[in-house]
């Protein structure tokens, strides 16, 4: 990994490198001259730009532009715009490359950069570290200005709109169906509640509302607990939330009850094998998702494919074996038939259009699986120590591993977006997964010689 590109681009704090005017610039100049080399569409002279609804996004998205003029691109603005419109938008634009500004999930204080190759595919981590390897050393790169001028491409974000309709089978709709949708205040504030309303569902919008500062803001998918209570409030069908870009998404049945992205692979995998479409019996999951529904999956004849935790990892696995469903618990679900990343939008309407045709409720379908036991625990770290080097940690971890007996497992990683240590533990016994992660978590803060920061 390098410097600054994590799991999902740069993410940081406006102002502060490396989202700083110059370095910003100088990234966007850098990358085009790579990407330039490697081979564009013939003509290809011009980047696609999306921003989520972060008040910082129109000086990042200009800062880009003055970056990409000086590597003789020009730049079409999409204006606000989920993460999924741009990747489904750059390959049919005949563009060098599309890139979103924004942070995700993130707070609004943060934001950030990623890049889509000409094909539709985020950027590899070789290239990434191309494009550091290309840069000033740090706080030395400077903007120079050149009065670049992005050309308005907003209704361009309608072909995207329409992408999303004609996925929905032809002779279904939503009709008597009531929905939440809770847009975090993002990018889908837009899009989703017109979207479902035209395929016949009566919307009930949340989190529509986005002022620059407000994005994930105690509403979208981190926060759900506005959602489930209006699921119940309003006696809905079920309710959808979205991140501040919509590249994830999470449900809630009737009752008000959660679905995660392991829940909704799981109904889609069986409702695409039992149809016939699910490309090589297999789907791709993380190692962050559950281990009961790998279990699940393997009684009913669909194969595990296990990869590192983040989408690009996923769609790479998908590709390679040629499959066509895979994702993240978080609730990043990439469906390759119609898309090349995850997009929560899509996979709410692949998800509803698959309960119409399944028939009944959505709790029918909470428990199709057991979750395992699991511990989850974010660990705020000064400094990110390799692991490797810790080796009374280590041996912490191997001995939690020999007590599960095969019957568990023990993962520790980096965030690769936020300043956090990640502890999973899943096995038989929640207060024995809960202690081994409290000693994990005290011998890694004792052996680095941090503490622990608030969050």
């Amino acid at each position: 990994m390098g410097q600054f590109f994590g799991t999902d681009g740069v993410r940081g704090i406006p102002g502060r490198y490396p989202l700083t005017e110059g370095t910003v610039a100088e990234i966007a100049e850098v990358a085009a001259r790579l990407l330039l080399k490697q081979g564009c569409p013939v003509g290809a002279s011009s980047v696609l730009i999306g921003r989520d609804t972060r008040d910082s996004g129109p000086a990042i998205g200009r800062w880009l532009a003055e970056g990409f003029a000086a590597a003789g691109c020009g730049t079409w603005d999409l204006g606000v715009a989920t993460t999924p419109a741009v990747a489904y938008l750059t390959p049919r634009t005949g563009v060098v490359c599309g890139v979103v500004v924004s942070a995700s999930h993130n707070p609004a204080q943060f934001n950030g950069i990623k890049f889509f190759t000409h094909d539709g595919y985020k950027m590899s981590p070789e290239l990434e570290d191309a494009v550091e390897k290309g840069l000033s050393p740090e706080g030395q790169a400077r903007l120079r200005r050149r009065g670049a001028r992005p050309r308005d491409a907003a209704g361009w974000v309608r072909r995207y709109e329409e992408f999303l309709r004609s996925t929905f089978p032809s002779h279904l709709d939503l009709s008597g169906m009531r929905l939440v949708v809770d847009c975090g205040h993002g990018a889908a504030s837009h899009i989703a509640p017109a979207l479902f309303s035209d395929l016949g569902a009566e919307v009930v919008a949340l989190g529509c509302a986005p002022d620059g500062r407000n994005i994930n803001l105690r509403y979208g998918a981190l926060y759900p607990e506005r959602m489930q209570a209006a699921v119940r409030r309003h006696r809905a069908d079920c309710g959808v939330s979205f991140d501040g870009d919509a590249d994830r998404v999470i449900f809630s049945d009737e009752k008000g009850r959660i679905l995660n992205g392991d829940q909704l692979i799981c109904f889609s995998a069986l409702h695409l094998h039992r149809g016939g479409l699910l490309r090589g019996g297999k789907v791709v999951l993380t190692v962050m998702s559950n281990y009961g529904l790998v279990r699940f999956l393997e009684t009913h004849g669909i194969g595990v494919v296990s990869v590192p935790v983040g989408d690009r990892n996923v769609t790479e696995a998908i590709e390679a074996e040629g499959l066509s469903l895979g994702g993240e618990s978080s609730g990043h679900i990439i469906f390759r038939s119609f898309a090349s990343t995850g997009d929560g939008i899509l996979t709410a309407v692949q998800t509803l259009a698959a309960l119409r045709a399944c028939g009944g409720r959505l709790s029918a379908y909470h428990a199709l699986f057991r979750p395992m036991p699991q511990v989850l625990r974010n660990l705020a770290v000064e400094g990110k120590v390799p692991l490797d080097r810790l080796p009374r940690l280590r041996r912490l971890i191997h001995s939690c591993e020999a007590t599960l007996r095969g019957e568990g497992r023990v993962f520790l990683r980096y965030s690769g977006t936020e300043p956090l240590l990640r502890i999973l533990i899943e096995g038989p016994g929640r207060a024995r997964i809960e202690r081994m992660a409290r000693q994990l978590a005290a011998t890694y803060l004792s052996e680095t010689g941090q503490k622990e920061l608030s969050q």
